[in-house]
């Protein structure tokens, strides 16, 4: 059993024989000098190299190391063992006494010892095999000589008198030449192959980059969600302790009057009931002066002017509550909670919108915050430019390409406006760089005090009456919706564009005067 496992870790992984001058290479594992270098000519050209016990891949022909600590062992292993001759395989050229093949020659049909392996030809054609490798499995069936060549047109290995007749006129190659071809072949498959695995790589690493962003985008998303909802849970509880507080306090108003009233009707009972009692004992007498004299002076006042005006009061109590008192509280509070709901979900830390002065016509007056924008008729002489608008309009210097964003703005009671989201590529001169007057923008219109929405120089008038001067503006991209608000009490929803948006989006503000005057708006990104 000791000498069994001696064996297997003395034999080499390439050619299963005892060592001959065995190397180590970068990866640990024994090899015969020999038979490394025939692995390592195979794979030239392939661009990379592997080890034929670990197939570990090296990118440069990998350096070899001589084992000296091995180089002796198997020679003192051998003397140890046996002649063992169970396949009776000798050198052909060792003729004064048998000695042992390591390998056989295919084309030469010799068996080789380790001395005549070492000045055998390396020639190509030269295939070296394990001596135990049966010969009669590489001649031909027919002709019994090696074969040599390959038939394409049959797929078979013939030898050269198959050439001449059976297979004559067939495209044959030399094995080697053929093999050559093989492996060129192998080579642009396995080229292929790297190419599409390193694709694939590529694929993975940039579906594992979207994961991990998607996963930050979620737990950013679910952070201020968790935050939003404690705040509406804060804002409605003392929305609620605020509007039964404006209930406790008309009740309690209503009350006092009622308090004094029931007081009042207390004494009127407890009056009615002694006379009641009187009246009872009366009736009761039988001496009849006495019943005349009561009647004559009692019964006049059971009824006095105080019981009336009791009576009117009673019928005059409404117990009611000012029911639109306590909504409007409620309505103020509820979109309150729902426009700092839009803002906590849709206005994400650093794109707060930023008008651009760069595509500002000169018309207007862009203020160094950048945020508020008014008509004069002052010009401006800013240079002309191909993104400046020839007219009263300008462009916002932040845009959305994905996601859900809302934004708002507070606007003059004079002149006339139009809000809006509109493409980079939007003209900027002529009526069809007007906002909605062309397929590029989309808007909500102000004129001569009547609102209306447009679109591809569609409009649509409003019928909702405007009662304030704040708006907002609901962008959802993926979705293709774009939503316009009347920030009022209570927010009022006033129209929604559908779209495939195929840009970037930009906001877009338009201003110009009146016979009331010029107009302005002042984009309230953290005020709504």
């Amino acid at each position: 059993m000791a000498s069994a496992d001696c064996t297997l870790q003395l034999t080499c992984s390439a050619c299963l024989n005892i060592f001959t001058d065995p190397v180590t290479l970068r990866c640990g594992h024994n090899i015969c000098k020999v038979c490394i270098e025939r692995v390592l000519e195979t794979h030239e050209g392939s661009g990379v190299y592997t080890c034929p016990d670990c197939r570990e891949e090296f990118q440069e022909c990998p350096v070899m190391y001589r084992n000296k600590s091995l180089s002796n062992k198997p020679d003192n292993f051998l003397s140890t063992q046996p002649q063992q001759q169970e396949t009776g395989m000798f050198c052909t050229y060792c003729i004064h006494s048998p000695v042992p093949a390591v390998k056989s020659c295919l084309i030469c049909e010799a068996f080789l010892c380790d001395d005549h392996l070492r000045v055998h030809s390396k020639s190509e054609e030269h295939v070296l095999s394990d001596p135990n490798t049966s010969l009669e499995n590489r001649k031909c069936s027919i002709h019994k000589k090696v074969l040599e060549f390959y038939c394409f047109e049959d797929a078979s290995y013939v030898c050269v008198y198959c050439t001449a007749t059976q297979h004559s006129g067939h495209q044959v190659e030399l094995l080697n030449e053929a093999s050559r071809k093989k492996k060129e072949e192998l080579r642009h498959v396995l080229e292929e192959l790297i190419s599409k695995k390193s694709e694939d790589e590529e694929r993975v690493r940039s579906l594992q980059k979207q994961g991990v962003v998607l996963q930050q985008k979620a737990g950013g998303l679910t952070e201020r969600v968790n935050k939003l909802f404690t705040d509406v849970r804060k804002q409605a509880d003392v929305l609620e302790e605020k509007v039964l507080s404006e209930i406790s306090r008309q009740v309690d108003q209503a009350s006092r009057p009622l308090h004094d009233l029931i007081q009042q009707l207390d004494i009127r009972k407890d009056k009615l009931s002694g006379k009641i009692c009187d009246i009872e004992e009366l009736c009761n007498v039988t001496d009849p002066l006495p019943v005349l004299q009561e009647q004559e002076s009692e019964m006049g006042d059971l009824f006095d002017s105080k019981d009336q005006e009791i009576d009117s009061k009673c019928s005059a109590a409404l117990c009611t509550l000012d029911e639109d008192l306590i909504s409007h509280t409620l309505q103020t509070g509820l979109a309150e909670i729902v426009i700092a709901a839009y803002k906590g979900i849709f206005m994400r830390e650093g794109s707060e919108i930023l008008l651009d002065e760069n595509t500002a016509g000169n018309n207007l007056v862009v203020l160094t915050d950048l945020k508020s924008v008014y008509w004069t008729e002052i010009h401006q002489h800013r240079p002309k430019t191909p993104q400046r608008f020839k007219d009263h309009q300008v462009l916002s210097s932040t845009s959305f390409s994905t996601g859900r964003h809302f934004w708002a703005v507070e606007t003059s009671k004079s002149g006339n406006w139009r809000i809006g989201m509109s493409y980079p590529s939007i003209a900027r001169k002529g009526f069809r760089s007007y906002i909605g007057c062309n397929r590029r923008s989309w808007g909500l219109c102000k004129w001569n005090n009547q609102y209306s929405v447009m679109h591809g120089c569609k409009e649509t008038k409003l019928s909702h009456k405007i009662s304030c001067h704040r708006f907002g503006v609901f962008l959802d991209f993926e979705a293709g919706q774009m939503s316009f608000y009347e920030l009022c009490d209570p927010i009022r929803h006033l129209h929604t564009f559908t779209a495939t948006f195929t840009e970037p989006l930009h906001a877009v503000i338009r201003v110009w005067l009146d016979s009331y005057g010029g107009a302005w708006i002042i984009l309230r990104n953290n005020d709504y």
